[in-house]
This record gives C-alpha cells, sequence and structure tokens, in this order.
C-alpha cells in the first residue's frame, strides 16, 4: 500500500511550556531575583550549579570519543581527516588574531582605565593561587597538555583535548586495520546512542543547574560589583555582540549562512551557557545539534571539541581587554610594539584558557608574566567581576565554534545545505526537547 504525504499535517512542535528553554529563562530569572534579595540564602545553593555541569562533564568526554570515532571511521579517505584538521587550526588562530586585535583596539580608543591611577593590590585567596599558577606556566604548556598520561587518564580528568587526540588515534587504527575492526566501530556507534539518550535526561536539571549558579553568583559578588567596574563590563559585552554580528556574521554571511537566524536555532544552548557560565554544559548538545543541521559526523566530532580548545573567540577579547585595562589603571604606558608582544603571547597562551575553574584568570596571569612589562598582581583589580565577564566569555565561544564548524563543513562539502536550510528557517524536523525515549531490548 502507497502511502501520500501531500495531506498530512506538519509535526506537531511542542507548547511552549514544554520547551527547556523557557524553564532555563525562569531559572535564571529566579536565580538574580534570589540572589539579590537574599544572598545568604542564594550562596548555599552553589551546589546545584556545579552539580549539573558535573553531570553533563560525566558525559563529555565519552561523547567526544564515541563521535570522533565513529565519524572518523566512516570517512573514505583518512587523507580528509588530514585535511579537516589543517584547515580547522588555521582557520581558529586566524579568527582568534581577529579577537585578540578587536580588543586592543578598542582599549587604545576607549581606554576604560584611565585616570584610575590604582595601586598594585596584595593578592589573596584563590585569586593569588591562580596568579602563582600563571607564574609558573610556559607560553608551550598547552601542547604537552595534550598528551595525556595514560590512554584511561584522558577519560578521567575531563580534557576535551586529550580525549580527541586519543579518539583520533584510535579512529585511525580502526581504519588500518580495516575490515576486522568494523564490528569494533559498530559497536562505539551504539554505545554513542546510550550516552546521547543519558545526556537528554540529564538537561532535564539544566533549569534547576542554571536557578543555583545565577543564584550563588548575584548573592555571593552582589550587583553592585556590576557598578564598580560597570564601564569595563559593558565594554566587553559591547565588544563580543560587535565581534559576533559582525566578525562572525561576515563569515558565515560568506557561506550564505545567516549569523541571526543561526544564533536562533542555538538560542536554547545559549541559554543554557548564560545560566551556567559554562560552554562546555551544552558541547554534546551543540554536536548533536550541528549534524542535525547537515553537518557530516567526522566533520563535528573533529571541529566542535577541537573549537573548545582553540577557537575561544569570547576568551581572547576577554584577555587582551584585561591585559590593557590594568596596565591603564596602574598607568604603565605600553608602546605599540609592546601591545603587538602581548598580542603575540595571548596567541599561544590563550589556547590553554579553557577546561579548569579560574582558566582565563590563570591565563591572563600567565601572559602578564612572560611579557614582564605589567605586574601581575594588577590582575586583582579586575577579580571581582570575572564571574560576571564569564558568561559573555561562553556565549562568545560557543558562537564562534557554531560558526567555524559550518565554514569548515562548507570548505569540504560536508554540509547539506538543503537540511541546513530547513532547520535555519524552522521549516524541518527538529529533535524534540530531551525527552526520554524508551529502548526496545533485543529480541
Amino acid at each position: 500500500m502507497t502511502v501520500t504525504t501531500a495531506n498530512a499535517s506538519p509535526p506537531r512542535r511542542s507548547r511552549w511550556y514544554k520547551q527547556l528553554y523557557v524553564w532555563v529563562l525562569v531559572g535564571i530569572a529566579a536565580g538574580i531575583a534570589l540572589g539579590a534579595a537574599a544572598p545568604g540564602v542564594a550562596t548555599q545553593l552553589q551546589p546545584l550549579g556545579d552539580s549539573f555541569v558535573n553531570l553533563i562533564k560525566m558525559v563529555i568526554t565519552p561523547v567526544v570519543f564515541v563521535t570522533v570515532v565513529t565519524g572518523i571511521a566512516g570517512v573514505g579517505k583518512l587523507r580528509e581527516v588530514g585535511r579537516v584538521g589543517i584547515r580547522s587550526l588555521i582557520y581558529f588562530e586566524v579568527l582568534s588574531t581577529i579577537a585578540l586585535a578587536l580588543g586592543l583596539l578598542v582599549m587604545d580608543v576607549l581606554r576604560p582605565g584611565a585616570g584610575v591611577h590604582a595601586k598594585v593590590p596584595k593578592a589573596s585567596g584563590a585569586a593569588a593561587g591562580y596568579i602563582k599558577t600563571g607564574e609558573t606556566q610556559s607560553a608551550w604548556h598547552y601542547l604537552t597538555d595534550m598528551i595525556p598520561n595514560s590512554l584511561v587518564g584522558a577519560f578521567t580528568t575531563g580534557s576535551v583535548l586529550q580525549v580527541l587526540v586519543i579518539a583520533v588515534l584510535v579512529a585511525v587504527a580502526i581504519k588500518l586495520v580495516g575490515e576486522p575492526a568494523v564490528p569494533v566501530a559498530r559497536g562505539i556507534e551504539r554505545i554513542g546512542t546510550v550516552l546521547f539518550q543519558v545526556l537528554r535526561i540529564v538537561m532535564y536539571a539544566a533549569p534547576v543547574g542554571a536557578f543555583g549558579a545565577m543564584s550563588y553568583t548575584v548573592g555571593k559578588y552582589g550587583l553592585h560589583t556590576l557598578t564598580s567596574l560597570g564601564k569595563l563590563i559593558g565594554i566587553f559585552y559591547g565588544t563580543a555582540a560587535l565581534f559576533v554580528v559582525v566578525v562572525l556574521g561576515a563569515v558565515a554571511a560568506t557561506q550564505k549562512v545567516n549569523i541571526f537566524k543561526l544564533l536562533r536555532y542555538i538560542a536554547p544552548e545559549l541559554l543554557v551557557v548564560l545560566g551556567t557560565s559554562s560552554s562546555e554544559s551544552v558541547l554534546p548538545r551543540m554536536m548533536d545539534k550541528l549534524e542535525q543541521a547537515g553537518v557530516r559526523r567526522d566533520v563535528v566530532g573533529l571541529t566542535v571539541p577541537a573549537g573548545y580548545s582553540f577557537n575561544l573567540d569570547g576568551t581572547c577579547i576577554y584577555l587582551t581587554l584585561g591585559s590593557l585595562y590594568v596596565a591603564q589603571a596602574l598607568d604603565v604606558h605600553l608602546s605599540f610594539a609592546q601591545q603587538l608582544t602581548i598580542l603575540g603571547v595571548l596567541l599561544l597562551t590563550s589556547k590553554g584558557a579553557a577546561g579548569v575553574t579560574g582558566s582565563g584568570f590563570i591565563v591572563l596571569a600567565a601572559t602578564l608574566s612572560t611579557v614582564g612589562t605589567i605586574p601581575v598582581a594588577g590582575i586583582m583589580l579586575i577579580f571581582g567581576i570575572d564571574k560576571f565577564m564569564s558568561e559573555c566569555r561562553a556565549l562568545t565561544n560557543l558562537c564562534g565554534t557554531a560558526v567555524g564548524t559550518l565554514v569548515i563543513a562548507s570548505w569540504e562539502g560536508a554540509l547539506d545545505r538543503n537540511r541546513l536550510s530547513e532547520q535555519l528557517n524552522g521549516t524541518g524536523d527538529r529533535s524534540p526537547e530531551p525527552v526520554p525515549t524508551p529502548v526496545a531490548a533485543p529480541a
């Protein structure tokens, strides 16, 4: 019997109050309100946010592993994998340089630290630890950090970059072994199906995690912190928005992708990042969603995890703004050559600004200690607002990764443009919000 679809009704969409992003917004708003009204209570809710992020991190490394392995195993020739990797690294480096240069330009024009005339503050608490760690790191430490101490160690430490290295090696080995290794690849793919189902279940906790994280942030640091260095925060958010709309928008336009439609498509993920201050909290969902948008699996598997370590556009903007603000506030004059030196050092140190708490501050300390012209303890001037700026860093990083993945896929001819158009225009079938689906037991 032939089934006609001419009169078939379009797929029903969930009601607005069943959408995950609606409840994440509710969680964020409730967290801000509680943090402002009852700071003492709000600061006790930190475990809610931390627990949600830890739940996501629990599945990040295995999801990255299975996605990369199955993606590369399905590629015809290994030469294509190498080409994707090289193109990705070149693209990431170019965009990172643009982000760093934009930060320098904005700070030289607006000079928010001029006239502060601050004295070098004394470092204490967590900030002192970050500074000490940054001073002991070399500009090349991220290269050695790519290599795990053991095959299992990368998964237990949660290092996405180390797992990416292992996954590529395993995938290449499967290709070299050939037919005998096909069952291994199929088994890994089935494990991935289960892991993504685990992720769907975990995402139910996203509104609670956003509520806890936002309550703690506002309760701990207070809304008054925003006013003390409000000008720098405003410049950072404005610069990041300019980068996303103009720079990333122009890059996306070269591939006939509308940046605003793309932002709307990943809006639920952006809201989760806003609530948790962590782009890692949506890494598996971004990989799944970009694959839904027509990007070939191997390109998603290589580009997205690598982008989380090498394409940190928001972090790059933050690092240049932070470096120059400290210099301006301490009345340290930087020549054009010295600013170029800072930019050159940041091209290396910014690659390690992911994956651990306080990483942005550690990298900033490492940069200033390497350059030597700005007192490292000066970063204490912006320590109080770092938490409020972390949301913007994570959001910009995520936007950069999404655009970069689409660009690399387009260059590789690994992008289904019809599928992409359907998803961005909202006319295609989108995966529903995380609702667990029963899995039938094998017969």
